[in-house]
């Protein structure tokens, strides 16, 4: 059975894309036949993998029109892994889709198409509750929510978790597969409050594994590698290896 799993939080900068980056490089790691999706008009996640250069057709076309199957491209260096990719232009299909028939459904159709070739989907969504990430809240059946320990991205996990509260109506099966720590610093106080706080109201929900503030994370997407490919990054890449696992354990 294929997973499908939305890493998604409006708030920006939570590290939602080297999360979908990297977890997805770990599972493949792991012999997990991977696919990713950029559902973000920044295009991010398909530069982070090295796919920018080679992109003719975007997941936009694909939303737009049902007849055009997601555009897949096997990412370099690591055959179990391919990407649907994004460019700006999903921008402009995001505003076009508010007048479609199906507009939420247009994206979990897709996928029920190719579904059977990977054991994982995960979807990068952008820093909003709109369309997009409605599209991937619809289309998954576990979201993953990647957060700062600070206070201020407390309210980031409330205003998601309504959103998550009325995808429901369409997609009943959604659960919440965790809360994932990222760009963790336990030299600062405050960090190690919300920390605390976190698993002290969401208990188990939170992930084990936490991903510390690491520059190296940040070099390797912006060469278009994962930290598995990239030098210097062995403890970020242990880090998502066991983030891999228990994702691999909680499904």
């Amino acid at each position: 059975m294929t997973i499908v799993i939305a890493v998604a939080n409006q708030k920006g900068g939570v590290g939602k894309t080297t999360t979908t980056a990297n977890l997805g490089a770990s599972l493949a790691e792991l012999g997990q036949q991977v696919l990713l999706i950029d559902l973000d008009p920044q295009g991010n996640l398909t530069a982070a993998v090295g796919a920018d250069r080679r992109v003719k057709a975007t997941v936009a076309q694909s939303l737009l029109d049902r007849d055009f199957g997601l555009p897949i491209i096997p990412v370099d260096m690591l055959s179990a892994m391919s990407i649907v990719p994004a460019s700006i232009e999903l921008a402009v299909a995001e505003d076009a889709l508010g007048t479609k028939l199906g507009r939420e459904l247009r994206l979990r159709d897709q996928i029920l198409r190719v579904a059977d070739r990977f054991d994982f989907v995960l979807i990068d969504t952008p820093p909003s509750l709109g369309v997009l990430t409605i599209n991937a809240l619809v289309a998954a059946t576990r979201v993953i929510v990647p957060t700062e320990a600070r206070f201020f991205s407390l309210q980031g996990l409330q205003m998601l978790e309504d959103r998550i509260a009325e995808a429901l109506y369409l997609n009943p099966a959604l659960k919440v597969l965790g809360i994932l720590l990222s760009k963790f610093d336990r030299r600062l106080k405050e960090e190690k409050q919300v920390s605390s706080y976190l698993r002290e109201r969401w208990g188990d929900l939170v992930f084990r594994t936490e991903i510390g503030t690491n520059s190296k994370i940040l070099e390797a997407g912006s060469a278009g590698a994962s930290v598995f490919r990239y030098s210097g990054a062995e403890k970020a890449a242990g880090c998502y290896l066991e983030l891999a696992r228990e994702v691999i354990d909680r499904v």
